[in-house]
């Protein structure tokens, strides 16, 4: 009874990626904005932010003018807490940000909306959003597979960089060391899976095709998001992302 009810969960785990049935995003010709959350479960600082960005899954303009990430950094994780979502190329991610002056330090929690820091969290948490034209971004699922286009509205970068993430929702996790310990912390809008990929140029688009991201931890419901870039700047373009079904 043990071993079918371990390879019940498995089974659990792996189909919401690979069970699915075809699904389509696409963005319209304006620009859908990327909100990124740089957070720890190590910082007393962050449950506050993170149950903040929580609440923009009841937002109107989710997925249709506004994405949320939430990167867990792992630069937090000597202070006595390891934090299960965190990745040191995603505490990298908010350092590069840094060093092209995006953002005036390195802190959770840390907000970059549209590749600029966003620091309205601390003050009215007003989210202006950009919607001028940035050209059409679209991605297909199929199974564990996916495809995308991108046409950008002006002629510009000869090269762009997809970035496609798995984000988990209703994630939870009891804190047992660390500057949390004793809480019950949740998340939602979980980066838990990434993959960057150079798109292929084709006449005045962009395509790619290859796998989805593995996923460090199963969720109980997911999504993807993926926005593009231009070579050499992390600044999202446009962006695309809805619910993924099981």
């Amino acid at each position: 009874m043990k071993i079918i009810s371990f390879l019940l969960l498995f089974t659990i785990c792996v189909m919401p990626l690979s069970a699915a049935a075809e699904q389509v995003f696409h963005s319209g010709n304006n620009r859908v904005s990327v909100l990124e959350l740089y957070t720890s479960e190590g910082c007393s600082s962050c449950p506050p932010a993170d149950r903040w960005l929580s609440g923009l899954k009841e937002d109107s303009r989710l997925w249709n003018e506004l994405i949320p990430v939430a990167f867990h950094v792992d630069y937090w994780n000597y202070i006595g807490w390891s934090d299960r979502f965190a990745a040191a190329r995603y505490s990298d991610r908010q350092r590069r940000y840094a060093r092209s002056k995006n953002v005036s330090t390195v802190y959770t929690p840390g907000f970059i909306l549209n590749g600029k820091e966003w620091r309205s969290y601390f003050g009215l948490r007003r989210l202006s959003l950009d919607d001028d034209a940035a050209g059409v971004l679209k991605i297909r699922i199929e199974g564990d597979h996916i495809t995308g286009s991108y046409t950008p509205a002006r002629s510009g970068s000869d090269s762009v960089t997809i970035n496609i993430a798995i984000l988990g929702f209703g994630l939870e996790t009891q804190v047992k060391a660390g500057e949390n310990r004793g809480k019950t912390l949740h998340h939602d809008f979980t980066v838990l899976g990434l993959v960057q990929r150079m798109m292929k140029r084709e006449g005045d688009s962009f395509t790619v095709s290859g796998g989805l991201p593995d996923v460090s931890v199963a969720a109980p419901h997911m999504a993807v998001a993926a926005w593009v870039n231009g070579h050499g700047d992390q600044t999202p373009l446009q962006a695309t992302g809805g619910w993924l079904t099981k």
